[in-house]
């Protein structure tokens, strides 16, 4: 019982229809009166985002779980009245993940907090494989690695740097203190310059270590990248890897490089548990198991909304979002919550504005995270568009409120961004930071693949809630992650700017700034050039 009134609590707490609080607006526009109605008091991102994250889960490219969610998309779209449709540009490396588990059992037992890593093996016909585990030896040169390579048969070899703590680096600052000594040889003499504190030495300490680590990764002639072909190819049963994002409990989770041996990554605490129980000769042994299973080539898919404009249908507003995903996770912040908020706003337009002046797409891009192929690949594919675009409203950094937004190197937008943004209520404007002038992306997110063709492109920066810490490509970017309310507001206002985008009598001018020159080169700036989508590939990071 209690359990029901603890989750009545928190839908309370969510749905809270805060569209009925005074809203006042700088203009009588009745439009933008609807959209923010229609999105504070019926808004649906609550149901979709728990749908998508919770029922539908990761997105990875290649795999079966994107193409389900992509044929949610467009049901979601057809249930609103809006026509939608999936566009392939290409093939990607097909692959599904089954169930996976590792445990500890010598010298004592515990199942670990470790999942296998996209795009890699199982185990041999998907049976759990008991192993010893041993760690990357510290070689004087690659033919010594090259001698060592046969030990490696049958064995798990774990090739990821040891954390030697699993506390933030907040934590120490906060909880470790100072040095009383150190600051008294600094007051007194004995001493100079910045006293030490337990956190100094032992971040001091960590980066020295992580660095003799990279070394050791470089003395053996590979690289992070190519160490675990090598290994694969030796007769491992398996590699172990993590990658720590200086936040408690969480792990980045990526993919693996070897097709011979399954790589599992696991956390940090028990990452270094395994790696400090085989450095220290007390002889691990780990029970894996894990299913996989690649599909051969499978469709690369872009998944497209659009509603046609009535007066100028070949000139276009973009609402851009990339819907792939990393598969440690159920990937809602990256990008689950910048897919809701251009569906939302879609379907919000749909609703108030059903007949919009220019056509509105919304692009929900495949492999962003592989190099922003889909994005990439659609603008190739689609010349019309970026001839036609009035502008590109992309979002993909989290859950947090819209709070930047760029010209990204443009001259004469700011006038347009001024009036549109003028237009907006002061709840959605209030900590809205506009960069005039700014510089073009050149990667990062899928704008990048829209202003290199110097159409007017905009990345709807969001404030950070512990993004790169927390969720960013890790094993906790999950529903709960998603503050609804945040995501509600983002909603509306990517909305009403694509209304007034689209309704703007005017075009949107292309006049490029002088860039400054290279800091590193000294050269003249150069406009990013851009570049087709891979239409086919192994996977990558």
């Amino acid at each position: 019982m209690r359990s029901l009134v603890v989750r009545s609590i928190v839908l309370v707490a969510l749905l809270i229809p805060t569209g009925l609080v005074a809203q006042s607006f700088p203009t009588d526009n009745p439009i933008l009166k609807a959209i923010w109605d229609e999105g504070m008091n019926r808004s649906q991102v609550y149901d979709l985002s728990q749908t998508l994250n919770d029922s539908l889960g990761p997105r990875l490219t290649g795999s079966p779980n994107l193409a389900g969610a992509a044929d949610w998309v467009i049901q979601s779209y057809e249930q609103w009245g809006i026509p939608a449709r999936t566009e392939q540009y290409g093939t990607w490396p097909g692959w599904r993940r089954g169930t996976s588990h590792v445990d500890l059992i010598q010298p004592r037992v515990r199942s670990l907090n470790g999942v296998l890593l996209a795009w890699s093996p199982g185990t041999p016909d998907g049976r759990a494989v008991e192993a010893q585990v041993v760690t990357l030896p510290d070689f004087p040169n690659a033919d010594a690695f090259t001698s060592w390579l046969p030990e490696v048969e049958g064995k798990f070899v774990a090739i990821s740097f040891p954390q030697p703590t699993c506390r933030p680096d907040g934590a120490w600052q906060e909880y470790a203190g100072t040095d009383p000594m150190a600051q008294m040889r600094a007051r007194f003499g004995g001493g100079g310059g910045t006293p030490a504190t337990p956190y100094t030495r032992m971040r001091d300490a960590r980066q020295a270590a992580d660095s003799a680590w990279r070394a050791r990764i470089a003395k053996t002639g590979l690289n992070a990248r190519t160490l675990p072909a090598a290994i694969g190819e030796a007769g491992a049963a398996g590699i172990l890897t993590s990658e720590w994002p200086n936040g408690y409990g969480a792990t980045r989770i990526f993919q693996g490089r070897t097709n011979d041996a399954p790589t599992f990554s696991l956390s940090c605490e028990d990452y270094g548990l395994v790696a400090r129980l085989a450095e220290n000769n007390q002889g691990p042994v780990l029970r894996a198991q894990a299913d996989a299973e690649f599909l051969g080539d499978y469709p690369a898919i872009n998944t497209v909304g659009q509603i046609t404009g009535n007066e100028k249908p070949d000139e276009y507003v973009v609402l851009s979002a990339h819907f792939d995903t990393w598969d440690g996770s159920s990937g809602a912040t990256d990008n689950g919550t910048g897919t809701i908020i251009m569906m939302e706003a879609m379907r919000i337009l749909k609703a108030v504005y059903a007949n919009p002046k220019r056509t509105i797409v919304a692009g929900h891009w495949n492999s962003e995270e592989q190099g922003l192929n889909g994005s990439s690949a659609f603008a190739t594919d689609h010349p019309e568009v970026i001839a036609g675009a009035q502008a590109v409203f992309n979002q993909d950094n989290g859950t947090g409120l819209i709070s930047s937004l760029s010209t990204m190197g443009l001259l004469g937008q700011s006038e347009f961004l001024g009036r549109w943004v003028g237009q907006l209520p002061d709840n959605l404007t209030r900590n809205l930071r506009v960069q005039l002038t700014g510089s073009p992306s050149r990667g990062g997110s899928d704008h990048a693949s829209f202003i290199c063709h110097g159409a007017p492109a905009f990345g709807l920066g969001s404030d950070s809630w512990d993004y790169f810490s927390y969720t960013w490509h890790t094993d906790l970017d999950t529903f709960d992650k998603v503050v609804i309310e945040n995501v509600r507001q983002n909603a509306v206002l990517t909305a009403m700017l694509a209304y007034l985008a689209a309704e703007d009598p005017e075009t949107m001018p292309r006049d490029q700034r002088v860039l400054p020159p290279n800091r590193r080169t000294g050269e003249p700036g150069q406009w990013p050039t851009c570049r087709d989508g891979a239409r086919t590939g192994p996977g990558g990071e």
